[in-house]
């Protein structure tokens, strides 16, 4: 069973589309869009799920989405996808437009730091949340980058990039755009340079 996010993204990949997952993680997604008869690559900085994805037979390489996203031609893929990835990149604005250079759209998914839960967090005991979906105290994460629907808006605005759909999700569900900066958990975005 693909995580909500994936979900989202496997549901609106066009079937035999060329994509490329950057922070691929084990390879599920690849999975999913593979049953979809996409051409499937992927970009992965853990060695361990490079070798996962391998085993599984998917053409995965070890890279970084920071410094090795440049080495891909200009408008490559239909699909660049950067699942759970962006605020663990030092520059996620460099990062998508990257995304947007390689492919003609990007998905983007991320969690939206301004959650009532997180807030409830850190107004009453003062400490950054470990929840289900955060499941790691702040000094463990791989987040350096703590972003929110409104900031992740903003952003896209600002660089000129469209946002052709927003899919926002509570929990396993989804929930609607109204109020998602502080009811949506995670957002997946599908972008596109205007």
């Amino acid at each position: 069973m693909l995580r909500p996010d994936l979900a989202v993204i496997a549901a609106h990949v066009a079937p035999g589309s060329r994509v490329l997952d950057v922070g691929c993680g084990d390879g599920t997604l690849m999975q999913a869009l593979r049953d979809k008869r996409c051409d499937t690559r992927g970009m992965e900085i853990d060695a361990e799920n490079v070798g996962i994805c391998v085993g599984k037979g998917l053409s995965v390489i070890q890279g970084d989405a920071d410094s090795d996203l440049a080495f891909y031609p200009d408008q490559s893929v239909d699909y660049a996808i950067l699942s759970q990835t962006l605020q663990t990149t030092m520059r996620p604005d460099l990062v998508l437009d990257e995304l947007l250079r390689i492919g003609r759209r990007a998905f983007v998914s991320f969690p939206n730091f301004a959650h009532w839960r997180v807030r409830l967090s850190l107004l009453w005991r003062g400490r950054m949340p470990v929840t289900r979906l955060l499941p790691v105290a702040w000094y463990e994460t791989p987040n350096i980058h703590h972003l929110t629907v409104g900031d992740f808006r903003e952003l896209v605005r600002s660089r000129g990039i469209r946002a052709e759909g927003a899919w926002f999700l509570s929990g396993d569900r989804q929930c609607s755009a109204a109020a998602a900066n502080f009811r949506a958990e995670h957002a997946v975005f599908l972008l596109s340079r205007e």
